[in-house]
């Protein structure tokens, strides 16, 4: 991205990018990929809505951790929250649980966060569940993609914030009847974006500059995975629902917004 950004600016031509990295953002790149921070922000809002007063977090040693990290230090501040601490842990199971002995001395937490996959996290469950009281916790977007999530017991009970499944449903029973195959769950990236194209340049004479600024509609677009609109900035701001991990799946707790006030 940071190779063709320039070359489509010299020429006028807006780019739209999968990427979830916020840092290649604007001066003409929009960037659509789930971001985390802004899942983040909404679980955490919504734990503080619940009750929740302090917060921890368990992020990995990787790029994706450390944005995380930031997003917490940023959510929970903004919340009216109180952070406890955040530990950084390796893929190694070891190196989990030690993250979570060492962020349970840094006292209580209402929350936690569990900034990865569930299966990387899952040696870290159980010690925290041991805590009295028993702290919620809390995760990413990442845990949309995840099939079987309730099998694992320690995993019940976890809110997170995602995308809304109700139209990615839809887009993927038609997608399975035209190719006899299940879609990839981040394909409804590329459908947006055609849609979003083609809405925009419904109106695009010829010949003329695209119209960019119609990409930075306050009203935003309806896409398959919700609402969404770009900032300023070039990042997607997404209409994002809570749920609740359960003994069979999810369930909202938390519809996401229908579009944006």
């Amino acid at each position: 991205m940071r190779i063709v950004a320039p070359i489509a600016r010299e020429n006028d031509v807006p780019v739209i990018a999968f990427s979830n990295d916020v840092s290649v953002a604007g001066n003409g790149v929009y960037v659509m990929g789930f971001n985390p921070g802004q899942a983040i922000e909404r679980v955490v809002g919504f734990a503080r809505s619940r009750g929740a007063n302090s917060f921890g977090a368990l992020v990995p040693t990787n790029v994706y951790g450390e944005r995380a990290a930031r997003a917490m230090a940023r959510a929970v501040e903004g919340a009216g929250g109180r952070l406890i601490g955040i530990q950084t842990f390796d893929a190694s199971a070891a190196g989990t649980r030690a993250a979570a002995t060492r962020l349970n001395g840094q006292g209580a937490a209402d929350a936690i966060l569990l900034a990865d996959v569930p299966r990387a996290i899952l040696s870290a469950a159980p010690i925290l569940r041991q805590l009295s009281p028993q702290p919620r916790l809390l995760a990413t977007e990442r845990w949309a993609t995840e099939t079987n999530i309730g099998a694992n017991v320690g995993l019940r009970g976890a809110w997170f914030a995602a995308p809304s499944d109700t139209l990615y449903g839809q887009f993927r029973t038609r997608y399975r009847a035209r190719y006899n195959a299940a879609p990839y769950r981040l394909a409804s990236l590329g459908y947006d974006a055609v849609l979003l194209a083609v809405r925009v340049a419904a109106d695009w004479p010829v010949g003329r500059t695209f119209p960019v600024r119609a990409l930075r509609d306050a009203e935003g677009f309806a896409g398959v995975d919700g609402a969404f609109r770009f900032g300023r900035d070039g990042v997607a701001d997404r209409a994002l629902e809570v749920r609740e991990v359960t003994a069979t799946g999810t369930n909202i707790v938390s519809p996401a917004p229908a579009g944006f006030n």
